[in-house]
């Protein structure tokens, strides 16, 4: 039951609920949290309904809950951006409920209604709009989420969920900038398999990429890059984005077999390639390649993409104990045209020729 026509109800945070702003000079990244969300729940019964936008608060849930058991539970990331005259912009956010609901799809949990979760979003976001950064890089991180929750020990899918929105005021994702970010490239654990649920954004994919994360800052690396699950040798993506080689004249990113995330600032990006005639592949690519053509002089730079960093350069990569750098260690003419181009059409400071902006108010 998709309940088109649910009803969305309004209760706002009084003043003893509104917590103070933040120094939007180090917000650091998810670490504050605005005065209100969108809350929404599900049954077999009676579909989605109790939908309502309220003050931020904790949950009480059952420790019998079925998220807790069985880890039936996606989510998504997209980001509010203050424009020109104060507007307040959302940056493809039908394309990222879409693409919420196909992870739904896979992880066996209900669709929800597209377009009248776009209508909750956007007042929300309007309701707090004064929680939007102004700062030069700084935004506001939408998060929505949906988790399983009836309370249930045995292995099926759950007969009730919960639907929510939250938003945090952000600042760059990483704390070096847009300067290039050093890689390890992962053989040994591996993020997804085909077949399984790697192209949704649950959170079980995340929990399997920590040990390797954590391993490798402990050796000096911002990130993961992982490898295919078969044959441990081909590029798939890194562990908060999708990833981008400049080879030769070809700008090469993995193809979406069903392992990796169809990121949207992905496909922004093959988009924007090809406004500019740039030759874009979307193939199978070995990490041996990689640094063949590193060895050849032909990889003129890496970098990865996401919505929580846009576009973040790579500046070196560890693979079997050899580094290697890329473009000298500093950003890449086609990195910084991406991320520049689209920091302009997120904040409407540009022409939006693909029509990927959302107005609030």
């Amino acid at each position: 039951m998709l309940n088109k026509e649910l009803e969305i109800t309004l209760r706002k945070a009084d003043e003893k609920q509104r917590k103070p702003k933040p120094d939007q000079n180090s917000l650091g990244f998810g670490k504050y949290f605005t005065d209100h969300m969108f809350v929404m729940q599900w049954n077999r019964e009676k579909g989605w309904h109790e939908a309502e936008i309220c003050p931020y608060h904790p949950f009480s849930l059952d420790p019998a809950a079925m998220v807790f058991h069985y880890g039936q539970e996606i989510f998504e990331g997209l980001k509010a951006y203050r424009g020109p005259d104060n507007q307040i912009l959302l940056f493809r956010p039908l394309d990222n409920l879409n693409r919420m609901n196909k992870s739904a799809l896979r992880m066996c949990m209900p669709p929800f209604p597209s377009d009248t979760v776009l209508k909750a979003m956007k007042a929300l976001v309007y309701l707090d709009r004064d929680w939007v950064p102004a700062n030069e890089g700084a935004t506001l991180y939408l998060r929505p989420t949906m988790i399983a929750t009836e309370p249930a020990i045995g292995l099926r899918t759950s007969e009730e969920y919960l639907f929510f929105i939250i938003m945090s005021p952000v600042g760059a994702y990483y704390a070096e900038g847009f300067n290039p970010v050093r890689i390890y490239v992962e053989d040994t654990y591996i993020r997804a398999v085909p077949g399984g649920v790697g192209e949704a954004k649950t959170g079980g994919n995340y929990a399997a990429s920590l040990r390797a994360q954590n391993e490798a800052k402990k050796k000096g690396y911002a990130q993961v890059l992982w490898l295919d699950a078969v044959e441990r040798k081909y590029v798939e993506e890194v562990g908060t984005s999708n990833i981008f080689f400049v080879i030769g004249d070809e700008l090469i990113t993995s193809p979406l077999t069903g392992s990796i995330l169809p990121g949207v600032t992905r496909d922004s990006v093959l988009q924007l390639a090809r406004d500019k005639g740039i030759k874009t592949v979307e193939r199978r690519l070995s990490i041996d390649e990689v640094y063949q053509a590193h060895d050849s002089g032909a990889l003129k730079e890496a970098f990865g993409t996401g919505t929580a960093a846009v576009i973040s350069p790579v500046g070196e990569l560890c693979y079997k104990d050899r580094v290697i750098g890329i473009n000298n260690g500093k950003p890449g003419e086609m990195a910084a045209m991406f991320f520049n181009e689209l920091q302009a059409i997120q904040r409407g400071q540009s022409e939006d020729r693909h029509n990927w902006l959302v107005r609030v108010g």
